[in-house]
C-alpha cells in the first residue's frame, strides 16, 4: 500500500530560481592541458557552430579533431553534443558520444549526467538511464531526480515513477515543475488517480500551478485520462492564469473524445475569440466535433479555412475531413471525401483506413474499397485491426469467398506479403 505524505509549506512557495536549480553547472572548467593549447577555443567554437547548424557527424569528427591536436574536449563540450543529440533525436550518436567520454577518463559531474540519463531514458533504455542515476549517489541533485521520475513516468513505469517521486521527497527534496508533469503524468490512469488528485492539492499550494501551463496540461490529461473527468479537467482549465494554443486544443481535443462535441466546437469559438489561432490538430478536432453532430455547413467553412492556412494537406486534418464528408450527409458523399484523400501529398494507415471505411459504409463501392486496400498494402504500409475489420466487411458483403479467404491470410504475416497480393 503506497502512503503519499508531501510537504506542506507554511506560505506557499514560488519555482525556484534557475540558477540553483543546477549548482554544479558552474564547477565545469576544462582540463589544464586543454586551456594551454590555443587550438582548444578555436576547435571548441568550431563544434558548437556546427552544431548550431544541425552537423551532428561533423561535429563529432572535429571532437576527435579536438583529441588528437592534444586540445581534449572538456565536460561542457560533450554535455552540450550529448544534448545536441537529444535534441535531434539521434540517440545512437548520442551513445556513441558517451563511450567517448568514458574514454576520456575526465570525472563526470551531474549536469553531464543528468544529460545522460535524459539520453538513455529518451531512446527507451531506462535500464541504462537507472544504472547511471543510482550510481550517481550523493552527487543526485533536483536534476537528477525529477529525469528519473520523467523517465520512468514516459515508458509505462508508472509505479516506479511515483516509488521515485517519494523517495525523492523523503531525501528532502521539493519538487519542481518538471518533476511535478512528470508525476501527475504517471498518475493519468484509474489506478493511481487518487495520487494525482493529492499531488494537484499540492500543486495549488506551492504556486507551481500558476507558473508553468504544462502542469495544467498534465493534470487536464490526468482527470480525462483516468476516469473520463471532464468536469474536474475543465474546472483546471479556467483555474489557469495563462493559456496557449496546446492548452486549448487539449481541452477541445478531451471534449470532443469523450462525446462532448457541442462543448468542443464552443470552446473552439472561445478560443478564437481569444486571438489564438487553431493549427492542424486544433482543426482535426473540432472537424470531428461536426462529424460527431452532423454539422456539415460548419464543416464546410472550417475545410475552406484550412485551406486558406495550407493546412487541408495534412495527413490528420485530411482524415478528419474524409470522415466528415462520409458521416454528415445520410447517403455519404463519397466523391468528396475521395476528393480530399486524392489531395494529400502523403498518407498513413489512418487516412488509407479513413477512406476504405467510406466506401464499406457507403454500400455500393466494397470493390472500391478491396482495390483500395490492396494499393494501401502494395505502398508497404501495413493494416492495422481497423483497415481488416472494414476489408472483411466488404469482401462479405461482396458474397466473395475467395477475395477474403486473399485478406484475411495476410493478417498473420503482413509484413512477409506486403506488395506481394493483387486484385
Amino acid at each position: 500500500m503506497i502512503t503519499l505524505s508531501l510537504p506542506s509549506p507554511a506560505q506557499p512557495l514560488l519555482p525556484p530560481s534557475s540558477k540553483t536549480l543546477n549548482p554544479s553547472r558552474q564547477n565545469i572548467i576544462p582540463s589544464s592541458d586543454s586551456r594551454k593549447n590555443p587550438n582548444f577555443e578555436p576547435l571548441k567554437n568550431r563544434l558548437i557552430r556546427q552544431l548550431d547548424m544541425g552537423h551532428l557527424r561533423h561535429a563529432i569528427s572535429t571532437l576527435d579533431l579536438m583529441t588528437q591536436q592534444n586540445a581534449p574536449p572538456d565536460l561542457t563540450t560533450y554535455s552540450i553534443l550529448v544534448k545536441s543529440c537529444i535534441r535531434f533525436r539521434n540517440f545512437q550518436l548520442g551513445k556513441l558520444i558517451h563511450r567517448k567520454l568514458i574514454q576520456s577518463r575526465l570525472e563526470l559531474d551531474s549536469v553531464v549526467l543528468n544529460t545522460l540519463i535524459s539520453l538513455y531514458s529518451k531512446c527507451g533504455d531506462v535500464d541504462t538511464a537507472r544504472s547511471i542515476f543510482e550510481g550517481m549517489g550523493n552527487r543526485r541533485d533536483l536534476v537528477s531526480w525529477s529525469a528519473m521520475v520523467s523517465s520512468f513516468a514516459n515508458n509505462c513505469m508508472e509505479l516506479q515513477a511515483i516509488c521515485t517521486f517519494l523517495d525523492m521527497l523523503e531525501l528532502g527534496f521539493y519538487p519542481n515543475e518538471y518533476c511535478f508533469t512528470a508525476v501527475i503524468r504517471a498518475s493519468s490512469n484509474a489506478k493511481y488517480s487518487w495520487i494525482g488528485e493529492i499531488i494537484y492539492g499540492s500543486v495549488l499550494k506551492t504556486g507551481y500551478f500558476e507558473a508553468d501551463v504544462c502542469v495544467g496540461c498534465e493534470l487536464i490529461d490526468m482527470f480525462t485520462k483516468s476516469s473520463g473527468d471532464l468536469g474536474s479537467a475543465y474546472k483546471v482549465f479556467e483555474k489557469m492564469p495563462e493559456r496557449n494554443l496546446v492548452t486549448w486544443t487539449l481541452m477541445i481535443t478531451r471534449f470532443a473524445q469523450l462525446g462532448c462535441a457541442r462543448d468542443a466546437i464552443n470552446l473552439f469559438l472561445d478560443m478564437e475569440l481569444s486571438g489564438y489561432a487553431p493549427d492542424r490538430f486544433t482543426y482535426s478536432s473540432v472537424l470531428s466535433a461536426c462529424t460527431e453532430l452532423g454539422l456539415l455547413a460548419l464543416g464546410k467553412q472550417l475545410h475552406s479555412r484550412v485551406i486558406c492556412f495550407g493546412l487541408a494537406l495534412d495527413v490528420c486534418v485530411g482524415c478528419s475531413l474524409v470522415n466528415m464528408y462520409a458521416k454528415c450527409t445520410a447517403d455519404g458523399l463519397v466523391d468528396d471525401s475521395r476528393k480530399t484523400f486524392d489531395r494529400m501529398p502523403a498518407h498513413n494507415v489512418m487516412s488509407w483506413t479513413a477512406i476504405i471505411t467510406v466506401y464499406v459504409q457507403s454500400g455500393e463501392c466494397d470493390k472500391e474499397a478491396i482495390e483500395l486496400f490492396f494499393r494501401m498494402i502494395s505502398g508497404q504500409i501495413q493494416p492495422n485491426q481497423f483497415s481488416f475489420s472494414s476489408v472483411l466487411k466488404a469482401c462479405g458483403n461482396l458474397s466473395d469467398p475467395y477475395i477474403g479467404e486473399q485478406v484475411y491470410e495476410i493478417g498473420p504475416s503482413i509484413s512477409e506479403l506486403c506488395g506481394e497480393f493483387s486484385y
